[in-house]
This record gives structure tokens, sequence and C-alpha cells, in this order.
């Protein structure tokens, strides 16, 4: 299981890396409720490249704040990859960030379907140059374990994104 100890090593990384290139992040949480934001900010000098997040927990923040549009939430649903694509746009645009990262899913234990398990996580990420990016997961565990594997991953994405990684939805 990924534990908080560890997701704090990689966010001291993140944050090396970031200040080294010179780049800002923010990120739209649903699924993680602001962990992402909370493992971030738990680094000392976090303020040096994290700009902020929004805690997009409910589908009307996602349109009143975010700017995700409703036809999105009636089409494809609010796990969807074109929900977590505008999510990421539109936490990008608040904050001005450089780049964004988003994160909608089903942490559990209830609200999955034969569609969408219990553990289904789409990401968005919104690079400082391009189109949003969008990526599946589905993870294993408990409602702790998934939302702890969903940081776990978000981070991955912003490394690759801060390296200028070449990042390939799926």
């Amino acid at each position: 299981m990924v534990s908080l100890e560890t997701l704090n090593e990689k966010a001291r990384a993140l944050q090396e890396l970031a200040v080294r290139q010179g780049l800002t992040a923010a990120a739209a949480e649903s699924c993680t409720g602001g962990l992402i934001g909370a493992v971030i900010t738990s680094v000392p000098g976090s303020s040096n490249w994290y700009v902020g997040g929004v805690i997009s927990y409910s589908n009307d923040v996602k349109v009143n704040v975010l700017g995700v549009a409703q036809s999105i939430l009636d089409e494809s649903g609010a796990v969807s990859a074109p929900c977590a694509a505008s999510m990421a746009q539109g936490v990008r645009r608040l904050t001005g960030s450089d780049i964004a990262v988003s994160v909608t899913g089903i942490a559990g234990p209830d609200g999955g379907n034969a569609e969408k398990p219990v553990g289904t996580v789409w990401f968005g990420l919104q690079p400082a140059v391009g189109d949003p990016i969008t990526l599946c997961r589905h993870f294993q565990g408990d409602r702790t374990s998934v939302r702890l594997q969903t940081v776990e991953f978000a981070f991955q994405l912003l490394r690759r994104a801060l390296l200028g990684q070449e990042l390939n939805g799926e």
C-alpha cells in the first residue's frame, strides 16, 4: 500500500524539479478531496511552485467553478475522460499555473457499477503547451488505498509533465 510518507518524499522530489524547471502547477480534485494539495503543501516551500487547487467533489462545483460543461456530465458522467480534461483546463485557467492535473473517480466503497467499478479514476493533465491528456486507471483496495494510489499516479503525471516527457492518453 502507498503510504503518506512515500507520497511526502515524492512531493519533495516534485518540488525540487518544479523549482529547477521554473514551472508552477495546480490541481482539480474530486475523489481525493484535497489530498493532492494537502500532501504537496506539507512540504515547506511548496508555495514556490504549487499555486493552489479546487476540490470539486460535487458536479455543481465542476460546472460553476471549473467550467465543466453540463453536457459533458450529462453525456459522459463525472468519472470520464471529457470531465477530467475539462477539470484540468479549468483549474489551470483559474490559477494561471503552467501545468495542471485533475482527478475524478470512484474511491468506494459504494458508487461503482459494471461499467465504472469502484477504483476507477480518470486523470487529466493540462501541459504547458498543447491539449489536455487523459488517462484511466483502475485501482484495488479500500477507499483510503484508492485515494493514496490516485495521488501517487497524479504525482507521476506531474513529474513527467515537469520533465517535458511525452504523455499519451489511453
